[in-house]
């Protein structure tokens, strides 16, 4: 036996490199042959050279294009079908809703005009829309309102941790199942992976509840795609979305060590229609209990709520097109006076970078707001790198040094303005399931601006010579983090 294992052995230490050699090679060609941005291909190639074996594991678990794609498409094809037939009833009324934002709002008109050409959402008028500040401002709304729900209540959450608020939601989704409410509660398996106690009392107490993509070893090459949606509806005509999650750290009542600034809108009216149908979606791709659309789920003949206009940009890893930076790049290019952003993580695309220099050089104020410290060391300094041409252009960019910034808006002219779970980076806008509402209401945007004026006294103002100033070797671990831009 040791006379023919010699040979063996020599054999495989001679010629090892061969099998690698194929796997590599094949990997590479996969990856080439994806026809993905030449800047994440190039950066996959990269990791897999320079981390042998470490790098291959990195991309079967988290490069991999996202395999439920098809699956996604085809189990929806028939529900998106009766969804566009029953827009079709409404295509005159839709239209004249278009022109009439023509009129008022001019070239910003044509964020709802291509969502509506895409199929994404429809512009919808006569809401009433609420800006939420914090989860101190949030929490009592939503619970004001789930208390007084008759019908139901659709909860989609990124986090939802235990204890605290999630406690207090909890007794509270309990009560309303005892009174004969239907609740749905849907988290994200990773964002809420320590949900553990209060998942059994719900599902004890009769809560439908359902996680959205569990994170199983055979999964796992999916893993890395999160529904990061935070969503609350109630009885079909009321709504609450923005980058509030279920955890004590949104409410800042002193217990907390870090101020948490963020953003929320309640929405009431036919827009939340909208909202009712992907959430529908969502909870069946996810496997939850079927249940159909009635007449109880989809309000259609709700009375005016309002002045305000509002749509949806949803995306995720299976659609066509990155339709929520789309919204927002189309926007940025029409406006005309003032552009503000707020994002806890900058990792612009090319195509979001340019669009905002270039305003810039055009006249347009262009400001953007983000943490002095962030929770992710990668993402800080990666976001750092994309500064300084921001800055040689004339963007205001402005590091919120209170706490911590987690507010996902952007107000274009104080008329339009998006507010919900999209970051300005490439996860938000390429690998995780996202929404954010597009609001056309002047007391909203003018609230959502002054607000920012206020987050503007607490932050740090950066400038070209600030950003000179910082030692290279912060500036050379913003390069290194950005090489990794692509895959974050």
């Amino acid at each position: 036996m040791h006379d023919f294992l010699t040979p063996v052995l020599e054999f495989m230490r001679e010629w090892y490199w061969a099998p690698l050699a194929l796997i590599y090679t094949g990997v590479i060609i996969t990856i080439l042959a994806e026809n993905r941005n030449p800047t994440k291909t190039l950066a996959w190639i990269l990791v897999i050279v320079f981390l042998p074996g470490v790098g291959l594991l990195f991309y079967f678990f988290f490069g991999r294009r996202f395999q439920k794609k098809r699956i996604f498409r085809e189990k929806n094809k028939d529900e998106h079908r009766s969804f566009f037939a029953r827009w079709q009833e409404h295509r005159p009324m839709l239209e004249q809703n278009l022109e009439q934002l023509d009129k008022e709002l001019g070239e910003l008109a044509s964020v709802y005009r291509f969502l509506y050409n895409e199929n994404i959402s429809a512009p919808l008028m006569n809401n009433y829309v609420k800006l939420l500040i914090n989860g101190e401002k949030k929490f009592p709304e939503l619970f004001k309102e789930i208390k007084q729900a008759k019908h139901h209540i659709h909860l989609e959450y990124y986090i939802y941790e235990e204890g605290g608020i999630g406690t207090e939601l909890l007794e509270l989704l309990l009560l309303k199942v005892r009174e004969g409410v239907k609740v749905r509660l849907l988290v994200d398996d990773f964002g809420s992976s320590k949900l553990k106690k209060e998942r059994i009392l719900m599902q004890e107490g009769g809560v439908d509840f359902v996680r959205f993509l569990p994170v199983r070893f055979a999964s796992i090459s999916d893993s890395n795609y999160r529904n990061h949606r935070k969503v609350a509806i109630i009885d079909g005509d009321l709504a609450f979305v923005g980058g509030i999650n279920v955890s004590d750290r949104y409410i800042n009542n002193g217990k907390n060590r870090i101020y948490w600034r963020d953003t929320a809108v309640k929405i009431e009216g036919q827009s939340v229609f909208l909202l009712q149908f992907q959430f529908w979606l969502t909870w069946h791709f996810s496997e939850g209990a079927p249940y159909k659309l009635s007449e109880d789920y989809l309000v259609e003949n709700i009375q005016n709520k309002g002045n305000s206009t509002v749509s949806f940009a949803l995306s995720d890893p299976g659609s066509p097109a990155p339709y929520t930076m789309e919204a927002i790049l189309l926007a940025i290019s029409r406006a005309k006076h003032s552009i503000q952003i707020c994002t806890p993580y900058f990792v612009p695309t090319d195509q979001i970078s340019t669009a905002l220099q270039v305003a810039a050089a055009s006249g347009i104020k262009v400001e953007l707001l983000m943490p002095r410290n962030s929770d992710s060391f990668i993402v800080h300094h990666a976001s750092f790198s994309f500064l300084k041409p921001l800055l040689k252009r004339g963007v205001s960019v402005y590091l919120y040094e209170k706490g911590f910034m987690h507010a996902k808006t952007v107000c274009i002219d104080n008329k339009l303005a998006f507010v919900g779970t999209v970051n300005i980076d490439i996860r938000s806008f390429y690998i995780n399931f996202e929404i954010t509402s597009i609001i056309y209401d002047l007391k909203v945007c003018e609230e959502l601006s002054s607000q920012f004026e206020e987050d503007k006294k607490v932050s740090l103002l950066v400038d070209i010579d600030f950003w000179k100033k910082r030692s290279v070797w912060a500036r050379g671990l913003d390069s290194v983090c950005r090489l990794l831009a692509p895959l974050l």
